[in-house]
């Protein structure tokens, strides 16, 4: 893109499969546009803002994700919030992980009831916390509801889902999975990190953006048939707030369509993530555990360098990447997300690891350093 008057290579966008620009979504989008208008359909869903493509497109999420129903949402921050408000009353408990989506933790904050947090993907932490919860429940006669993520987007780890399925039997809990960043780019077709790891019908409420892969506004979230119509009449979000215009509705209809008939797209971004992720590794760079797409750099430094940073990556080697420093992470660590996507190149990738060992130097000479960043500018 063009940023501030410079072209700069872009690692920072969530357009994974490259649709932001294709030329048959930005026909569709245009076609669209031009029938509809984006005033249309007029009202909520509940009033007159129902529309057959609106039902279709719910329809063919449901089958994609291999759920019986779906219901169509605005936007992703807001439905995800309000879907787990919705779901529980103040008898129930929530059981969460610690590093879920702010979207997820807004959610948890609206909840009137007990709410335990586990440590990150671990499973001894995430089992002391559902028994403090079963202790709960069993005293208020109310349930457990467990969220977390498919993909974590910062440091690109999968949430242990699995793992933490095998716990449902003895603690009997429901399961909510944000797989925001996992939908699209993971599993048979794109169809999620639920289906990657062989457990999607084991998720009871399965929650997907358009935000990230199909690279549009809006959501959704998909479970039993009887759930998703309890949630039509009971997300406030989504009851009171106007219907999806019919030309984000008509181009979600395109996007799937292409996420589901074109798999070669899913398969060059991950060429091109396992080149970057590969090529960052060799190069000595710590990459965590990432085991998405998602690619995070971390390196050692203060909060002035990160800056600094990220300042010399943009203007001296003309890249941006998305930085992230404490509270996210520790103190005096650095992290720089990187978002490969099917626009992407070999070249674009060789490029960025070469830039990315010539600021490592710099920084490990403390070039970054307020004291010195007067003779570095």
């Amino acid at each position: 893109m063009t940023f501030r008057g410079k072209p700069v290579l872009v690692w920072s966008l969530n357009n994974y499969l490259g649709l932001a620009n294709d030329p048959e979504i930005r026909k569709t989008d245009t076609e669209a546009a031009e029938r509809w208008g984006m005033a249309y359909p007029m009202g909520a869903r509940m009033m007159s803002g129902q529309t057959k493509y609106h039902e279709q497109l719910e329809q063919e999420l449901a089958d994609f994700v291999q759920k019986e129903d779906t219901f169509l949402l605005n936007y992703g921050y807001q439905g995800c919030m309000s879907a787990i408000e919705a779901l529980v009353s103040r008898h129930d408990v929530i059981v969460y992980d610690s590093e879920c989506h702010a979207c997820m933790v807004d959610g948890v904050r609206l909840h009137q009831g007990k709410r335990f947090v586990f440590q990150h993907n671990d499973m001894e932490s995430f089992e002391k916390m559902l028994k403090r919860a079963k202790k709960v429940t069993e005293e208020t006669g109310g349930g457990i509801l467990v969220l977390t993520e498919g993909v974590f987007g910062m440091a690109g780890d999968q949430g242990k889902i699995k793992e933490i399925v095998s716990f449902k039997r003895e603690y009997g809990f429901r399961l909510l999975v944000d797989d925001a960043h996992g939908f699209g780019s993971i599993g048979k077709d794109g169809r999620g990190t639920g289906d990657f790891q062989g457990v999607q019908k084991d998720i009871d409420v399965y929650f997907g953006t358009f935000a990230k892969s199909m690279a549009t506004i809006g959501a959704f979230v998909a479970s039993e048939e009887h759930v998703i119509e309890f949630l039509r009449y009971n997300m406030r979000s989504q009851t009171f707030a106007k219907s999806l215009p019919m030309p984000v509705v008509i181009g979600a209809l395109k996007r799937l369509e292409m996420i589901r008939t074109k798999p070669e797209l899913q398969t060059r971004l991950w060429e091109i993530a396992l080149a970057l992720q590969n090529g960052l590794k060799e190069a000595g760079f710590d990459i965590g555990n990432t085991n998405s797409v998602v690619t995070p750099v971390f390196l050692k430094g203060s909060l002035g360098e990160a800056t600094n940073v990220t300042l010399d990556l943009r203007e001296t080697y003309g890249l941006f990447c998305s930085i992230v420093v404490y509270p996210v992470v520790p103190k005096d660590v650095i992290m720089l997300r990187l978002i490969p996507t099917v626009c992407h190149t070999m070249e674009d990738v060789r490029y960025t690891i070469e830039s990315f060992s010539k600021m490592r130097e710099k920084l490990k000479s403390g070039t970054y350093r307020a004291e010195k960043i007067a003779n570095w500018a």
